[in-house]
């Protein structure tokens, strides 16, 4: 069975190409890790912390600016909302595909949910379109069952100090809904996985298609 991942679907649209190499084929390409390390060293403090780990010596080991990030994610109003679970692995069944990601946090007031999304870079362009968004809202809202007064995706801003909330409603369910089917269909259904052309020339990747 495939669990379809934002970022699987997200290769998809982008590049089907692409998609086939990396998810049928296998093929893993290099990745560069050191634009990712803050962001890593951000998302395992706070999930220590939100699980009342005693993170002191781990926060001395930090660079200036990563304390800074790390201080600006502390102060944020959503991130003091009560705990209910992080790093969270979630999947769901959207018609008959099954969707799933894992969400950084997951916190609440009574019963309003709230998944947070700590971006140390920049959020997306299209946040309320963006497939992480559409899959972590429809498998949260699956996982309770729709009972909760609201449900919202907060993309936590740490570069900007900012935050963007989406609130998920019935109509913005069924969109997203169609959406997941759509795309999900047409990876089905594919059977030539052409190149994105307009974009091959800045695939690292070119030389394997």
């Amino acid at each position: 069975m495939t669990i379809y991942s934002p970022n699987m679907l997200k290769t998809y649209q982008t590049c089907p190409r692409l998609y086939y190499l990396k998810y049928i084929e296998k093929f893993n390409p290099p990745t560069y890790a050191k634009p990712f390390e803050k962001g890593k060293k951000i998302h395992a403090l706070a999930n220590y912390y939100l699980q009342g780990v005693n993170i002191s010596r781990i926060e001395t080991a930090l660079t200036k600016e990563e304390r800074e990030t790390w201080q600006t994610l502390l102060n944020n109003p959503f991130f003091q909302k009560e705990y209910l679970n992080s790093e969270y692995q979630l999947s769901c069944k959207i018609g008959k595909y099954w969707i799933g990601g894992r969400i950084d946090a997951i916190v609440h007031d009574n019963e309003n949910y709230y998944i947070l999304d700590y971006k140390t870079g920049s959020i997306p362009q299209k946040p309320e379109k963006d497939l992480q968004t559409i899959v972590y809202m429809l498998c949260l809202d699956k996982h309770l069952e729709s009972k909760y007064e609201t449900l919202s995706f907060v993309y936590i801003n740490l570069k900007q100090k900012n935050n963007y909330v989406i609130k998920l409603d019935q109509s913005l369910k069924k969109e997203y809904e169609n959406s997941i089917i759509e795309i999900c269909n047409s990876i089905e259904t594919d059977t030539l996985f052409k190149q994105n052309l307009t974009k091959c020339n800045n695939c690292p990747n070119i030389d394997k298609c």
